[in-house]
């Protein structure tokens, strides 16, 4: 989705071609999982985070196009709203002081623009939904200028055919209706990227999925939308909903949504891209110059550009990616859960955590998949998503377990391991997934520490809603800039 598109209208002939070219990359794509050169020799990681801008009143920021100007950094880029921006880390191996180099580097890139930003009165804040955010922030003149934006907009809204619903029940609830995908602008993640072998995909595609229910409840930190505390991590409900395609009378048929978890455990990561061929309609039909059956049998790495345009507009929560670095292609597992923040040490807590039990996992003798279902699993996911960290499970042999119970007792020392065969140096192995435990210890996350600060405003402070959501946000971001895990931060 990166990718810059045409404006102006599809015609059905684009349609077609486009149908047809995909097909045709996905031919290209199954001959080369057979005998092609994948890069896997030594796995790669990557992070993505998704920021909001706030300004000096804790309102949005809608200024990403002149704190970009001003940054003129390759590795910041806009989203999809104006009061967005994304941060690439540049990909990394983590084994030895790979953690420490992410630190460094994250940090010196947020400082950097964080004081960009107050050049244009802006602050960074890292955060899972902006709490401040109303439904007049919401709309389509504020999504970013990118014509890709604009068109994506157009395309779902067009297929839909109706204003999209928004009806989230969780403490309270919130019932209305938009005539754009703005809010999901709202959704701001944080997502890991691990570079795979093609015959060790679907491993940790299927580790990946199991466990993204606790990751959920452990990283929590979306409870306020539009002024209503709703989910732990309202920014699951919000996002699935927010770029449904479906009328109700599709959802009644069983149609897929294009925010999709999923439905079966696989073998290949060809099952995923062949999924999102056979059950989704184009939406951004763009074709390519290149014949990829020609590029192929002529020696070359084909792009498979529509394949990947078209995977790119359906929103697994874990992602295959199929892409190219240095004249090689290679496949990553895109894990997209988890929320923004609350600070770098928290993100790369949440990293560790996720790429060492994933890895250990997906080198079990018995995977847990195996005894897992995938119905539950998607359970676990949104019941996590429901309650947080006070969340329960469902995991094999143990039956239903609080989320903190299974990390502290199960989960934390399969990660340690799996962190130790990518040869992660000890210190950071320890200092990483000692914030996890201290995490499930002390039952403090992002959400927690949110909702608490909210209700000592309104109780203790005797303000409203909007005055206490207001107040948290500053709090928030003096504290994230501390950079000490969100666990221990004080609530006053």
């Amino acid at each position: 989705m990166g990718r810059d598109v045409p404006q102006g209208f599809f015609s059905r002939e684009d349609r077609v071609r486009y149908r047809q070219k995909v097909r045709r990359c996905l031919d290209v794509f199954a001959l080369m999982l057979d005998d092609f050169g994948f890069d896997a020799d030594r796995p790669m990681t990557g992070l993505e985070i998704e920021l909001n801008l706030m300004d000096k009143n804790a309102e949005p920021a809608m200024r990403n196009a002149e704190i970009l100007a001003d940054l003129a950094d390759p590795n910041f880029q806009t989203e999809l709203g104006q009061f967005n921006l994304e941060l690439n880390a540049s990909p990394r191996l983590i084994e030895g002081t790979g953690f420490a180099d992410y630190e460094t580097d994250l940090r010196t890139s947020l400082g950097r623009a964080d004081d960009r930003a107050g050049k244009s009165d802006a602050a960074l804040i890292m955060i899972g939904i902006l709490p401040t955010l109303t439904e007049g922030h919401l709309v389509a003149d504020n999504l970013s200028t990118n014509e890709r934006y604009r068109v994506l907009n157009d395309q779902i809204v067009a297929a839909r055919g109706e204003d999209i619903e928004l009806d989230i029940r969780g403490v309270e609830r919130l019932e209305t209706h938009t005539d754009s995908i703005a809010p999901e602008a709202a959704c701001t993640s944080l997502q890991f990227h691990l570079q795979v072998a093609p015959d060790s995909f679907a491993d940790i595609w299927n580790a990946s999925q199991a466990i993204a229910g606790v990751q959920v409840a452990l990283g929590a930190n979306s409870p306020f939308l539009y002024g209503r505390q709703l989910w732990a991590e309202t920014r699951i409900a919000l996002f699935e909903q927010a770029t449904d395609t479906r009328p109700d009378e599709l959802k009644a048929q069983g149609v897929r949504p294009r925010v999709w978890f999923g439905e079966r455990w696989i073998t290949s990561i060809f099952d995923l891209f062949e999924e999102n061929v056979r059950y989704f309609p184009p939406l951004l039909p763009i074709c390519d110059d290149e014949d990829p059956v020609e590029v192929l049998h002529t020696g070359g790495v084909p792009q498979l550009a529509e394949l990947r345009l078209h995977n790119g507009t359906v929103y697994r929560w874990n992602r295959p990616v199929y892409d190219i670095m240095n004249g090689r292609p290679h496949l990553r597992v895109e894990n997209r859960v988890l929320p923004a923040g609350p600070t770098v040490i928290d993100m790369l807590a949440n990293a560790a955590f996720y790429f060492g039990l994933s890895r250990e996992l997906a080198e079990a003798d018995r995977p847990v998949w195996s005894q897992l279902t995938f119905a539950t699993a998607e359970e676990n996911f949104h019941a996590a998503a429901r309650r947080g960290i006070e969340a329960s499970v469902y995991w094999p042999r143990l039956g239903e377990i609080r989320v903190t119970d299974l990390v502290r007792d199960v989960l934390l020392p399969k990660a340690a391991t799996g962190l130790d065969r990518f040869g992660v140096a000890a210190t950071h192995r320890d200092r990483l997934l000692g914030i996890i435990d201290e995490r499930c210890r002390t039952g403090r996350n992002g959400a927690v520490w949110q909702t608490e600060t909210v209700w000592a405003a309104e109780r203790g402070r005797r303000m409203d809603r909007s005055a206490a959501l207001h107040h948290m946000l500053r709090r928030y971001g003096e504290l994230q800039r501390t950079n000490e895990p969100v666990h221990t931060w004080p609530v006053d």
